[in-house]
């Protein structure tokens, strides 16, 4: 069995020294082991959108790191669930003392830390693809967010999509289908799943609960994210939430 060895009376001086009556050392302690836990502060798993954007890309980064729940009635993650306003709350990654809050930011870091994941094509002509329909899902659909919040409790049946939300469903198809066509599937950009797939997930569980009317290869698609292991897990955690928002669930 290991033994651990005694320090010398040198050494025990030093910490003496060190230590003050409220235990600077420990605290010190702390604050390191803190600042080397990689966190990831997210909201409701049933209705946040962006926190399964962000918590999506390190899972498939493969990083290893602690949850972070901010309380859904916090006033920045309601401004945000409701559509009121972005919250810079979730996601927020810290990964070694560096602190990041916007999606797109945490993906760009996450592909620098962990090449090997391959979250952005190597292929530069591919990459520059990526990242356009990853800033188009970040900035627009503003319609869809609007009239199908996301919802992974909800199943809906003959739900009437207005006018602007169908066109941006029917950019989404044009956007799977041209990637699945040009990069051979199974994922928007080929054999490996990438921030793309990450981004877009979100609105394939909307399709889900809102029973929107798909192509059949965009179906596929829907239907193959919404298998993925990180998803189902994620759709777990949704359904045993006891949270709930009356403005997202009234009509459900």
């Amino acid at each position: 069995m290991a033994t651990r060895s005694k320090p010398s009376a040198t050494k025990a001086a030093g910490r003496a020294r060190a230590t003050d009556a409220a235990g600077v050392v420990a605290k010190g302690a702390v604050s390191r082991t803190r600042r080397s836990v990689t966190r990831l502060s997210i909201s409701s798993k049933n209705y946040s959108s962006w926190s399964l954007r962000g918590w999506l890309m390190v899972k498939l980064a493969g990083i290893d790191f602690e949850e972070e729940r901010v309380a859904i009635d916090a006033p920045g993650a309601r401004a945000e669930l409701l559509l009121l306003a972005p919250s810079i709350l979730v996601p927020c990654l810290v990964h070694k003392g560096i602190r990041m809050w916007d999606t797109l930011a945490i993906g760009e870091y996450l592909n620098e830390i962990a090449p090997e994941a391959k979250l952005l094509p190597t292929n530069p002509v591919h990459r520059a693809h990526c990242r356009s329909i990853c800033g188009e899902m970040h900035s627009g659909f503003s319609a869809l967010r609007a009239s199908l919040p996301m919802n992974m409790r909800a199943r809906l049946k003959g739900f009437k999509v207005w006018s602007k939300a169908q066109h941006d469903i029917e950019r989404i198809e044009t956007i799977w289908q041209e990637c699945l066509q040009r990069y051979g599937g199974p994922w928007l950009f080929g054999r490996h799943r990438t921030l793309a797939d990450a981004m877009f997930a979100p609105v394939a569980s909307r399709f889900t609960t809102y029973g929107v009317a798909l192509s059949p290869a965009a179906a596929d698609y829907r239907d193959r994210v919404m298998a993925m292991p990180e998803m189902q897990t994620w759709i777990a955690d949704a359904l045993a939430e006891p949270d709930e928002l009356d403005e997202l669930d009234m009509e459900f």
